[in-house]
């Protein structure tokens, strides 16, 4: 399903890695009526600018380049959501709850072999005075390139220790985010979206329940 089908995304992970993970919602449970955001190639190529992964520029050279080459955009849209997929893996472990355990080494082996793939098309290129490392010099492959090296950094430097996940038992989507609120309370996505969503229907529940008499 193209993402021009789905409600809104929301980009609320405080990371591109988790915004990348939080394309397919809701994660639990996993079944045919979930919302794919990330359907199609042109899908990829939209959100990668929404999320600032690559800019107005990049974005044509990366489409110019897709249409030049039969098979790439599908190829980089592949790419892409086994790079999710196997982040998605991988961080489950890291939230009390989120899922049951995974083979992680499934997971580990995916983001190895794109890895190698996006680093052997990297270049360290001359900045002024500075080196610096420039990830997706093959525009075709830019996007997922970029989006692993990003996956990468994430799982193996960021402090995940308030990763969470936003509570899909008590009416949250399950999407993942870093929890940044000073004592580390924050409990949905965003308070706009699902907390106010729940709050709402335990609203409606209970105004229900004192008008039949029906209370727990």
């Amino acid at each position: 399903m193209a993402a021009q089908h789905n409600p809104p995304l929301r980009i609320v992970g405080g990371h591109l890695a988790l915004d990348l993970v939080n394309t397919v919602a809701p994660r639990r449970p996993a079944g045919p009526e979930r919302d794919e955001y990330l359907g199609e190639p042109a899908d990829l190529l939209e959100w990668a600018q929404r999320v600032e992964l690559v800019d107005s520029a990049e974005a044509a050279t990366v489409a110019e380049a897709w249409r030049a080459a039969p098979g790439a955009d599908q190829q980089a849209l592949r790419v892409a959501l086994e790079v999710r997929e196997a982040t998605y893996a991988l961080l489950t472990a890291r939230v009390p709850a989120a899922e049951a355990p995974v083979d992680s080494s499934v997971a580990i082996g995916t983001l190895n072999l794109h890895w190698a793939a996006a680093s052997a098309r990297s270049a360290l290129v001359q900045d002024g005075a500075s080196v610096r490392l420039r990830v997706g010099t093959t525009p075709a492959q830019l996007i997922p390139d970029r989006l692993t090296r990003i996956v990468v950094d994430f799982l193996t430097a960021a402090d995940t220790s308030r990763l969470k996940e936003c509570p899909v038992e008590q009416g949250g989507c399950g999407f993942l985010f870093l929890d940044h609120s000073r004592n580390g309370s924050r409990r949905w996505c965003a308070m706009a979206d699902c907390g106010s969503s729940v709050k709402a229907r335990r609203l409606t529940a209970n105004r229900r329940a004192r008008a039949t008499g029906k209370t727990e």
